[in-house]
Order: C-alpha cells, then structure tokens, then sequence
C-alpha cells in the first residue's frame, strides 16, 4: 500500500514489540521482534523529507535514508533494498546495533521539534531482512574478474565489509582470522540478544557464495608473518580491530573474580554456539549465582550487565562515575538493563577491589562533576567521606580497549604505529607507510563503532582498488608519512 509522506501529525512513534522483559532475561534470543510489513510502512510515512536530511549527515556511511524510508513507505521494498545496502555492506546488522539514538535518529529533525523521530534503525532492518527472506540478497558476481589478489587480516565488520567491496570490483579476495570463525566482535563480542549469530553467519555464507575466501584460526605473526602476506597477495588490508583491554589499576585488580568483559562475553557467545568452553563450566566466567558488579558505563559494560543477568547471577551492579546523561553507550541499552533488572550506582568510581585471594567486594566512592575536561565532558570529583562497599563474586571491567602490540602481533617490526598503538595511514588512501599494506577499522581510528568500521572498510577498499589500477598502470600512490 502506498502512504504519503509527513505523516508525523498523524501517527505517533512506534518502535517494534518488544519482549517483555521478565521473559526476555531468561533467554538469549533478540528481545525485538521487528516490524510487520504495516507497521513499517506506517513508521516509514512519518518522515518529513527534510531539505537538509540531517539523519543522512549524521550517518558515517552517509545512508540515503529519507530515499529508503519514502520507498518503503510506498511499497517499493525491493528498490529500498537496493539502495540501502548501496552505501551499507551489512544494513541488517546496522539495524540491529547501531546507537540510532547518538546518530541518525538523534539528529531527526522530528527529534528535535518534540515529534519523537522515525524509528530508522527499525525500518532498516525490516527492510534487509525482507529482502533475505524474498531472495533479493543475490551473491555478488563481478562483471569482470582480476588476477590481482588482496589479503585482509581480520574477519571482522571491517575486514568484511572491505572484502564485499573488493570482490564487487572483481579482485580476488582472502580473509585470514585468528579465531575459529569469521565475524569478529560481531560473533562474539556482541551477545545474541542483540544480534541473532545467525544473523552474523548469513552474511558470512552470502560473502563466501561471492567468492570471499575465509582462512579461520590463521595467527597472521604466528602461522605466517605480514611480509610472508605481502609476497603472496598484491595488496594487505589490516583490519585487526583492538582486542586489548584497559586495566583497571587499583587495588586488588589482580584477585581472583576480576575477569576481563571481552573474556566474558567471548565465552559466553562460544557457549551459546555450543561450543564446550572450560572456563565457562568450571564457573570463572559464569555468573550464575553470583554477586556480579561492571565497572564502566559504555555499550560493552552494558552488555556484560544484560550477560550476568540471564546467566542466572544473584545481583548485577554497574558501577559508573558519571551520571546518566554523560554514559558514552546507547540509553537505549541502558532503559533495557534496568527493565531486566540491572542496579546502577551513578556518580560511584570504584578505589579498590575487597577480598582475600578472592573478590568479595568492591569499595567505591560518590563523584560530583566537575568543569568540562579537554573531552568536553564534565570531570568527576570524590565527595568526601561518601565511600560505600557493594558485595560481589566477580567483578568484570569493562573500561574499553587498546591495541595490541601490532608489530610483534603480525611479526613485522617495519609496520610503523602511533604512540598509543593505532596503525597512521594516508587520509586518502588508507595506506600505512608500508607499500601496499592498508589499515582500517578500530585499529587505525581507536575503540569505535561497528558503523565507522564498516565506513572505513569501504573507504580502504577504494583506495586499495585505486592502488592496484594505479600500480598496474605504473602510477604512485601516496602512503602515510
């Protein structure tokens, strides 16, 4: 059914159904159930059509949605379809996970008059999952095939979304990962409840019946070096991600029940794979039972919070030392862990893990906000004599990451970095200072999101693609200084 557009004075906002969520916690499934083909097309019509689509400047992959939201809203999927994953290499997962509230959402002009924007994120999974179950996705089949040959280390969204760009323009692409399956933080970093791994998986087959060619537990450094990569391919894409996590540096860090939150949620998602996972069954990185207390407030503390709870733990605390209105995660992550039934102690910094040999407690203190620091986020003071104790049997940071030793990782001490770790690449190419080697995702930009991951991903396609017509041509291309 075709609707017309600004239908905002008609109808309200509406997000999908949502579990409820004394059923919801109990499970590992998606708590939304996307939209039906009705609703969509209704949530779609809201759309005001801007002049100035502020949702599409505020999208790092520049998404045309003002375009796909008036299709869908007048039936014309297929076409919606075709022009979301135009600019997006995975659109369904950007649906699912994107932090719509900080991004194209939260800058809706319907947001911003009080009108309650249009749920994009929503309509955007509807319409890619639509488009899986009709049989639109088709695996790409490029009109001409290269010899020339590109090898990309990290099967994460970056490294994919670099490898369907690739193969689109006909080279011939493999993807070396350290883990036993392709995906990255996307298979397990991020738990199901928010993204389905079949969801994950599906995408993986769609890129290997293109042509991707997928090396999994492949320890670039280990099983070969980089320059061993360089002599074998045309081109090397880093896509590495950062896997190392911030120490937390207080007293009693190193007591047994302090657990790393990508070591917990990896076993977790490895255990709903079904994979047999030692330290899962032997209980360190399980919460059933347990007094759990995170310490951190972005969307990786949130999602060890929501873990811990269906994992059966006794109580579940975060402890963040700012408030609610300066959490770097999503709200809406944060309105989903107190519905499940997360406590959280704003304003509370943590100043020592308690216990003997094991943690039995951590000791914080109440924080007051202070002047904006160079970040422009108000910096927290201890209030004095405000130091209060909360019990637990594990306690997971979750205080973001950093990269890992890359030169040593891959092997190669010529890979040049940046004081903090992160790869220095050319702005308009994505080449590190190593001839044919490029870089993209986290591991150039820092701990970001899986949406500027997948941006860079296509960006460093192009400039590898520019790279090997140029090199072929006997053109130079430029390299990070």
């Amino acid at each position: 059914m075709a609707r017309p557009m600004l239908q905002f004075t008609r109808l309200d906002q509406k997000t999908p159904a949502k579990r409820d969520a004394d059923i919801r916690r109990r499970d590992f499934d998606e708590i939304y159930t996307g939209f039906t083909p009705e609703a969509a097309g209704d949530q779609a019509s809201r759309c005001e059509q801007c002049g100035i689509p502020f949702c599409h400047l505020h999208c790092p992959l520049q998404n045309n949605i003002p375009d796909w939201l008036m299709l869908t809203a007048t039936g014309r999927l297929e076409e919606a379809y075709a022009l979301s994953q135009s600019t997006n290499a995975m659109p369904e997962i950007c649906g699912r996970i994107c932090p719509q509230d900080r991004l194209c959402e939260g800058s809706c002009v319907l947001e911003q008059s009080r009108h309650h924007s249009v749920t994009i994120g929503a309509v955007e999974r509807y319409i890619t999952d639509t488009a899986w179950e009709k049989g639109w996705v088709k695996p790409i089949r490029p009109v001409v095939e290269h010899n020339a040959s590109v090898g990309i280390i990290g099967g994460g969204p970056a490294g994919l979304a670099a490898a369907g760009r690739l193969r689109a323009a006909g080279y011939q692409v493999t993807i070396y990962d350290r883990h036993d399956r392709m995906g990255g933080l996307l298979m397990y970093g991020i738990p199901g409840f928010k993204l389905d791994k079949a969801v994950v998986q599906r995408r993986l087959d769609h890129l290997a019946a293109s042509g991707v060619t997928f090396r999994p537990g492949f320890a670039v450094g280990k099983d070969a070096t980089l320059a061993e990569l360089r002599r074998r391919h045309d081109a090397v894409l880093i896509a590495t991600g950062v896997y190392k996590a911030r120490a937390l540096g207080l007293p009693g860090a190193d007591l047994t029940g302090v657990e790393k939150a990508l070591d917990y949620l990896i076993t977790a998602n490895r255990k709903g794979l079904g994979d047999s996972v030692p330290a899962f069954e032997d209980g360190r990185l399980n919460a059933a039972g347990k007094r759990v207390v995170v310490i951190g407030g972005g969307d990786t503390a949130m999602d060890c919070l929501r873990t811990a709870i269906r994992q059966g733990a006794t109580s579940v605390t975060c402890l963040y030392r700012r408030d609610r209105a300066n959490m770097p995660g999503s709200q809406r992550e944060v309105d989903n862990a107190i519905a499940e039934g997360v406590t959280f102690e704003w304003l509370s910094a943590p100043e020592a893990v308690l216990g003997e040999g094991k943690v039995a407690g951590v000791r914080a203190s109440r924080m007051s906000l202070g002047m904006p620091d160079a970040s422009g986020r108000q910096t927290p003071r201890p209030v004095p004599g405000s130091t209060f104790t909360v019990d637990a049997d594990l306690v997971i940071e979750a205080l973001g990451f950093e990269p890992e030793d890359l030169p040593t990782l891959l092997g190669d001490p010529a890979l040049t970095v940046a004081r903090n770790g992160t790869v220095p690449v050319d702005a308009a190419t994505q080449m590190t200072a190593l001839e044919g080697v490029f870089a993209a995702g986290d591991i150039v930009r820092g701990a970001s999101l899986v949406v500027w991951a997948i941006r860079d991903g296509h960006d460093a396609a192009d400039g590898i693609r520019r790279y090997l017509e140029n090199k072929a041509a006997g053109v130079a291309v430029a390299r990070a200084s």
